[in-house]
């Protein structure tokens, strides 16, 4: 399917509407509702190439936000570099910003729609034509070319030649891409020049591949399975498959060369040795009020957050924008937050959540990660507000993914038992929004011993030990925490259902990320569950992060050696400084694992 001229978007730039008036609520009712775009395709008209724009002195970068996804993190970025921010709210806008920057978030269709109804898509055709300096980010690249095979075929901008295609995870590459790549510099990119052989974060499911007919674009490639590319280069048009918001300094490196292209680092770039996909390594921050009403960190024992005393208080350990902030300084490749006593009954009340991660995203460049509390729900008020509202507003405060739990366990069970994708579960809102690379599901499953196989309908494995009664065989059964009633078993109730019959269906359902905890080894810093982590991550195409049960460096390097985790997450022997993140990278680079740096 060919590409749309930017010429045939004229027709809908003369109905457009303005950013400025249309509510959220209208930016994810046209997202849902987009049909594929029929207008006649035309040959793409040829660009002005224009001297360098490094000339430009001033410092207000306009900001192409079409109301999608975690566009803080990009906002935060710009002001942090000192910066002022412009937004578009009409087409003229884009036509009169001296440096344009369209960090495109979420599903191409949905985006094409938005840019389509508001006028936006012929202004940014003749912005970009005319060589005027411009920087797309992920999905801000994706649009460029001809069309795109997700939800589709979907017409794009049509500037340059190709189809955005899905990675293939049949030869064993996991679906998204998400992590931290090497890049394979192709020609002068002035952008990259900072980078040096270090890795940089990239989140997508769909990529645009190098052609003879495109390769005077390409500046970069990244391998995944392929060499697919990574960023594009044309005169003062650039555009990057990677997200430089979140690729820490080297990130921030790249949004400046663009600002100012004639600056300099204030340091010399740190060379690294990025090669593949690097394994990542995650702090996570459980997240809740303590008794006297202040937010704290805190890190249970087998999901017991109070300290074992008289006054039975809830643990605390750090408060959590300053731990995250320490932790991206110490080189975690994410922060996860997980809210555990959020306002269960109105989610969207919990200010002080949000306002965590609004201040988090200032000053912390690397994803973040939030779960806790995300579902449908109705007030007190009686208005009902759906799960899809409820993501969107932690997008907004700088989430960059949202992480479910019960209710993907709720779906997955009603799937089991109908046969029926519904389309309704928060799971399928969210990821048919905003991609499934933005959807983390949650599993706390326990071990449960059986004599046999054929005991119980679920997956089992052959355990290397015994169990407490000689049996030789175990399944994984899922458990979720009781939302009102936190003192029965520990507020967590066990589901007929396993993990491994879990993690394929929400798999199926859009789930683009797995966070593997496992209840019997939460606190007790003796290594994850290798077992269990290697069955889940053998079962599923999407990645899989291992979590529960680091108490050693070693730890980290046997469950990347043992299983197909893409990641490895901990927190109580971060908070209480028992083993820094940087002696876990330095011994997992010991052992030839591949790191971040």
């Amino acid at each position: 399917m060919e590409g749309v001229a930017c010429a045939s978007f004229t027709s809908s730039a003369s109905k457009s509407l303005s950013f400025s008036s249309l509510s959220q609520s209208s930016i994810i009712t046209l997202r849902q509702n987009y049909h594929n775009n029929t207008l006649k395709s035309k040959s793409p008209r040829k660009l002005v190439i224009r001297a360098s724009s490094g000339s430009s002195s001033g410092s207000v970068v306009t900001l192409l936000d079409y109301g999608a996804g975690n566009v803080r993190s990009v906002r935060n970025a710009i002001r942090y570099l000192g910066y002022e921010i412009e937004d578009v709210r009409t087409p003229k806008d884009i036509l009169n910003a001296d440096r344009l920057i369209f960090p495109g978030v979420g599903a191409f269709a949905s985006a094409m729609d938005v840019l389509t109804k508001t006028g936006m898509a012929e202004a940014l055709c003749t912005y970009i034509e005319n060589d005027r300096p411009f920087l797309g980010i992920c999905l801000g690249l994706q649009l460029l070319f001809e069309s795109s095979e997700e939800n589709g075929p979907v017409n794009g901008l049509g500037l340059i030649p190709g189809v955005v295609g899905r990675f293939n995870s049949l030869n064993g590459f996991r679906v998204p891409h998400i992590g931290w790549n090497a890049l394979q510099i192709a020609k002068d990119s002035e952008i990259l020049d900072d980078i040096g052989d270090r890795h940089v974060y990239f989140v997508h499911s769909y990529r645009a591949m190098p052609s003879n007919d495109n390769k005077e674009w390409v500046s970069s490639t990244c391998n995944y399975g392929d060499d697919f590319i990574a960023s594009i280069r044309r005169g003062n048009v650039h555009a990057v498959q990677f997200h430089p918001e979140k690729s820490g300094d080297v990130g921030l490196s790249v949004l400046r060369r663009f600002l100012n292209p004639k600056s300099q680092g204030s340091k010399k770039p740190t060379q690294g040795k990025a090669s593949k996909l690097a394994k990542r390594v995650i702090a996570c921050l459980d997240v809740r009020t303590n008794d006297k009403g202040d937010l704290v960190v805190t890190k249970g024992d087998q999901y017991d957050v109070r300290e074992q005393t008289k006054e039975n208080e809830v643990r605390n350990l750090g408060k959590p924008v300053e731990l995250a902030g320490q932790y991206y300084k110490d080189g975690a490749d994410e922060v996860s937050f997980l809210n555990i006593t959020g306002f269960r009954d109105f989610p969207l009340g919990d200010l002080p959540m949000l306002q965590v991660l609004r201040h988090t995203s200032e000053n912390v460049f690397v994803p973040l990660t939030v779960g806790g509390g995300i579902r449908d729900f109705t007030d007190a008020n009686g208005r009902y507000y759906s799960s899809l509202e409820v993501a969107s507003e932690y997008f907004r405060s700088g989430a960059d993914k949202i992480s479910i739990g019960s209710d993907a366990v709720y779906a997955a069970e009603e799937y089991i038992k109908t046969k029926v994708k519904t389309g309704k579960s928060s799971l399928e809102q969210i990821s048919k929004v905003y991609g499934n690379q933005a959807v983390v599901v949650s599993i706390d499953p326990r071990r449960v011993y059986v004599q046999g196989p054929n005991d119980v309908q679920f997956k089992t494995i052959r355990v290397p030990k015994p169990g407490p009664n000689g049996e030789e065989y175990a399944w994984y059964q899922c458990t979720f925490k009781w939302l009102y009633v936190p003192k029965v078993n520990g507020g967590r109730e066990g589901r007929s259902i396993g993990a491994y019959e879990l993690a394929k269906v929400v798999e199926e359902l859009g789930a683009g990320e797995i966070l593997l905890n496992c209840i019997d080894c939460d606190g007790q810093g003796k290594g994850f569950d290798i077992d269990l982590i290697k069955l889940i991550s053998d079962a599923v195409s999407i990645p899989v992060i291992a979590s529960s049960g680091a108490g050693a460096v070693e730890h980290f390097s046997e469950v990347f050696m043992k299983t197909n985790a893409s990641a490895a997450l901990a927190a109580g022997i971060f908070h209480r400084k028992e083993v820094p993140i940087q002696s876990v990278k330095a011994h997992l680079l010991k052992e030839g694992i591949e790191v971040r740096i």
